[in-house]
């Protein structure tokens, strides 16, 4: 498929919007470009939604959810940023594995399975790519999704 981010990622927002209306976040999509992937689209929509519903599940009322696409050299990068609780580090190499949680009481007041990053890592696999986490506690994270650049059709710079 042909897949316009700006479009899905546009989906995306207003989807975790909606669910996490009553936190009253902010909700941004810094996107000058219009990256156009090839990929299955409802399997990205499902990865990159699932980031997004994390970033708004684990940041505090009236926080920030930014989903900013850019391109380097050989990637196109996908940042989920939130400015949430943070995760500390001995935990980050471990949250793409299934089940694997960082506390029990984080999957009991959240509802959470276990699984949510480990399908994220799982869809970016099979479209080449792969997850990166970075985090800082009480600062936030950020959710990396990084495809390669041979999954870009077209990019086309929209006027300011």
């Amino acid at each position: 498929d042909q897949i316009p981010l700006t479009a899905l990622l546009a989906e995306i927002k207003n989807d975790t919007q909606s669910i996490f209306d009553a936190r009253s976040h902010e909700f941004i999509i810094d996107c000058s470009d219009e990256i156009v992937l090839r990929g299955a689209r409802s399997e990205l929509y499902s990865a990159i939604s699932n980031l997004a519903v994390n970033a708004a599940k684990y940041t505090p009322e009236n926080g920030v959810v930014v989903i900013k696409p850019h391109q380097s050299d050989d990637t196109i990068n996908i940042e989920v940023i939130d400015n949430g609780i943070g995760i500390e580090a001995e935990h980050i190499p471990r949250l793409t594995e299934r089940f694997y949680r960082v506390d029990s009481s984080r999957s009991s007041e959240t509802g959470g399975t276990g699984l949510g990053l480990a399908i994220v890592k799982h869809i970016l696999a099979s479209h080449d790519g792969e997850l990166d986490i970075s985090s800082e506690i009480g600062r936030g994270s950020t959710f990396n999704c990084k495809l390669p650049i041979a999954r870009l059709i077209s990019e086309t710079t929209s006027a300011e």
